[in-house]
């Protein structure tokens, strides 16, 4: 049943007795004063039986206990210890010193509890409502900046030899779980003890430099893989596809499945691994929704994207996304927008993004929903020839004039091809004329082609919007909005702060949790600050900086009480001694 807390504070709750200790301006003071107000238990009660069982713990107490772990970056385990033994939690969470306020498992259930039923983007909304009843956040027109950042995955990445190992392991567990077996003693009697070892790939006995071998071992793990699916289709017919032990081998064949077609060719041979990558591929079986990013051109990394939309005079964080690893940064953009409207009750004038933003699948789904998008449209090289920004179009009288003057209507159809968001579109290009080309002194500057062909330049389907882009880029009003997209990485620094560059849980449901609690931190931290409710925040070392501070006036006032000759330099405290 809900538990709640008393509105009425007792004499002997830490925030009344150490409050000042503590520092009333801290961020755990700013929580102590906030308590009834920033969460209400009422707020949760769907997570709770109405009429049975005992009283949980009160759910504003752990929902504080969820910011004070995402602000100081601590486990399950250490964030009970600190609501335990810590002071500086006991004031924030307004417990008596001798309180021992939950359980790990009971924090682990009540998060658990919130993302099951999407309850943590309440918890985020709540930072927002803060902001307008403090009236920080006063605007109800607004200019988003839209950024992303990449957030390191929880599963361990491997090879494809151990890759297709981990994926029998995680189907074998699962077929011995059904059948009511130990899962070392099914494995023998499937012969697939080796798969149980630290590593299928160290424990062998392969040349690795001896490629027969290798494809050898490769195709054992592969006749092995084909083996135990066939069995899990066996098991999945004597169950109904509905039922959730059919789900569960399901779910654990189709993941074992992808490993085979993503990283095996199957030609007339024996089984080889496949040359380069294949698209959406999975790197992890620990956490299947990890994938290869790309940090930039030359660094990868392997895990999910922290996408955010920012107000940008408040700089408040108004809606947070976790994207695919792979994801392009323009495909939540129109979703970020949307979701700062219904979280921030404000409407949105414009989108301010980088260039990650600028391409034209993005402006065009911008464009059709009526939304304005500020993005730098990419500059692309031409391999040292002139780069097609250099030609003039003219689309109204459906020209292009190229660098050296020349200028042509020769506008030709070549086709249609399906652009990144799936739609089929028309290839069109301007064809100068050859002969033109060919007289011309800037021909090696500009046209790469064999003798007696000349230069073409494709015409894109969304070239209006593209345009205007240019223009406004190259236009002195730019500069603000360049200005006013670096409140987004501000704020991208902020959420690294916190801990967001490094999930802490498997799956893209859970590190979104992660990512809206860090937010509603951030959020909260800025909006105290701002309104002088709390100081400034320094650093992950300012809490105990405060505390030191506070410990080393104490001191020196008892020591003037006692020896009242000294003077407080004599007998000052040192945090060092």
């Amino acid at each position: 049943m809900l538990g709640k807390r008393p509105a009425q504070r007792g004499l002997f709750e830490a925030d009344h007795l150490y409050g000042p200790l503590v520092g009333q301006d801290s961020f755990y003071g700013f929580l102590a004063s906030q308590r009834g107000k920033l969460f209400r238990d009422e707020d949760f009660a769907e997570l709770y039986c109405a009429h049975n069982g005992r009283d949980s713990v009160p759910p504003s107490l752990l929902a504080t206990a969820l910011l004070l772990q995402t602000y100081e970056r601590v486990s399950d385990e250490e964030a009970k210890a600190r609501a335990d033994f810590d002071l500086r939690w006991k004031v924030a969470l307004g417990l008596r010193i001798e309180d021992q306020p939950f359980a790990k498992s009971t924090l682990q259930l009540f998060r658990a509890q919130l993302i099951l039923h999407e309850k943590m983007r309440d918890v985020f909304e709540r930072s927002l409502s803060f902001a307008r009843e403090t009236g920080y956040m006063k605007r109800k027109k607004v200019k988003v900046a839209l950024d992303t950042s990449f957030i390191l995955g929880r599963g361990a990445v491997k090879d494809t030899y151990n890759l297709l190992a981990d994926g029998i392991v995680q189907l074998m567990r699962v077929l011995a779980r059904l059948g009511g077996e130990n899962k070392y003693m099914w494995a023998r009697q499937h012969n697939l003890g080796r798969y149980l070892g630290r590593s299928v790939k160290g424990e062998s006995q392969v040349d690795w430099d001896d490629i027969q071998a290798r494809q050898a071992f490769l195709a054992s793990v592969v006749a092995d893989a084909d083996h135990l699916l066939e069995t899990a289709r066996q098991v999945v017919d004597k169950h109904a596809p509905e039922s959730e032990e059919g789900k569960r081998v399901t779910e654990a064949a189709a993941l074992l499945s992808q490993l085979l077609l993503q990283d095996v060719e199957r030609s007339a041979g024996m089984p080889q691994v496949r040359d380069g990558v294949a698209k959406d591929r999975v790197v992890s079986v620990h956490d299947p929704e990890m994938r290869h990013g790309h940090k930039s051109k030359r660094t990868l990394f392997d895990g999910h994207k922290a996408a955010i939309a920012v107000e940008t005079e408040s700089q408040l964080i108004t809606a947070a996304k976790v994207l695919p690893g792979n994801a392009y940064d323009g495909d939540a953009a129109l979703e970020l927008v949307q979701e700062t409207e219904t979280n921030a009750q404000v409407q949105v004038d414009e989108s301010i993004g980088d260039c990650a933003y600028g391409d034209a699948a993005t402006r065009q789904a911008f464009a059709e929903a009526g939304r304005i998008l500020v993005a730098r449209v990419p500059e692309y090289v031409n391999k040292g020839l002139f780069p097609k920004q250099d030609f003039v179009i003219d689309l109204q009288r459906c020209t292009c004039r190229c660098p050296g003057g020349q200028e042509t209507g020769n506008l030709l159809s070549k086709g249609s091809y399906t652009d990144r968001t799936g739609r089929r579109q028309r290839r069109r290009v301007f064809q100068f004329d050859p002969a033109d080309c060919a007289a011309c002194p800037l021909r090696p500057r500009c046209v790469a082609a064999a003798p007696g062909k000349g230069r073409t330049i494709s015409l894109h389907p969304q070239e209006a919007l593209l345009q205007q882009a240019r223009q406004l880029q190259h236009s002195p009003a730019y500069a603000a909005y360049r200005r006013l997209r670096q409140t987004a990485e501000h704020r991208l620094a902020r959420l690294m702060q916190l801990g967001v560059r490094q999930a802490r849980y498997f799956g893209r449901k859970k590190t979104l949790a992660q990512l809206l609690l860090a937010a509603t931190v951030a959020n909260l931290t800025l909006v105290a600050t701002q309104m002088n409710l709390m100081r400034g925040h320094t650093g992950q070392g300012s809490p105990l900086s405060s505390f030191v501070s506070s410990a080393r006036n104490l001191f020196q006032s008892v020591l003037a009480l006692v020896l009242p000759t000294s003077t407080p330099s004599q007998w000052a405290f040192r945090p060092d001694s």
